[in-house]
């Protein structure tokens, strides 16, 4: 396996707590607050651009979709239960045990694969829509890692994009106020300097051969304690979708 865009010391800082992953109150406790509006966001941008009925229960039926970063499956088993073929990989070993044996508790017909996106783009496989979510951040080369993203998605496809802005609110927020006052994420969880601009994910896509389509923001609520989307607001969390022409 190529670890070209993959840095093993975040791949070991997450693996540890791996078995934990469906754990609502452990370590992944803020992707499970995430996951209703990043649902929603993912949903509603496939729908819309490949020109869905949003109304069945299976909405994404016959919809391609690769979920790089998968962790334990929190993204991936949501969008196959409405109808997506999903494949979810991740070079965490424990964790895609983890997600293979959720999946089959659920009776969730998913392809996980323990590996890295350099190898599947090696099998020239391609998908009509490509996730990159709290991944970016992690990797050793966003431009690589981006580029990969390219190859991944057919033509005509989407690639989605979720990370953190690298802005002084995001710093207080996202590493402050995450890791080390609220105890969110394990401290470390994070580097601030390897967060992406809006700007600067854009620009990567381009260069990759993808279409800039939406950017937007998503914000959290302490009163309501839970996640939503925004049209403008992208200091911390944000969504960019790109297309390949």
């Amino acid at each position: 396996m190529k670890l070209s865009t993959l840095d093993k010391k975040e791949i070991d800082h997450f693996s540890k707590d791996s078995a934990d992953w469906w754990n609502p109150d452990g370590p992944f406790k803020p992707l499970h607050r995430l996951n209703p509006a990043r649902i929603g966001f993912i949903r509603e941008a496939i729908v819309s651009h490949f020109g869905l009925d949003d109304t069945p229960i299976k909405a994404l039926k016959g919809i391609s979709l690769l979920d790089i970063g998968c962790g334990g499956g929190l993204v991936s088993e949501p969008l196959a239960r409405i109808g997506a073929a999903v494949t979810g990989l991740d070079a965490d070993a424990t964790g895609i045990k983890t997600a293979k044996a959720h999946a089959k508790s659920e009776n969730l017909s998913i392809d996980y694969i323990c590996g890295a996106a350099e190898d599947l783009a090696a099998q020239n496989k391609k998908f009509d829509c490509v996730l990159a979510l709290e991944i970016i951040e992690h990797t050793s080369s966003p431009e690589d890692f981006v580029a990969l993203c390219s190859k991944l998605v057919r033509k005509g496809g989407i690639v989605i994009f979720s990370t953190l802005n690298r802005t002084a609110k995001s710093y207080a927020l996202g590493i402050v106020a995450a890791e080390y006052v609220l105890r969110w994420v394990p401290t470390g969880t994070h580097q601030w300097n390897k967060f992406v601009k809006p700007s600067e994910l854009a620009e990567l896509a381009e260069n990759s051969g993808l279409t800039l389509k939406d950017v937007k923001g998503m914000m959290f609520n302490p009163l309501k304690n839970e996640f939503s989307i925004h049209p403008h607001d992208v200091d911390v969390n944000y969504f960019l979708v790109a297309e390949k022409l």
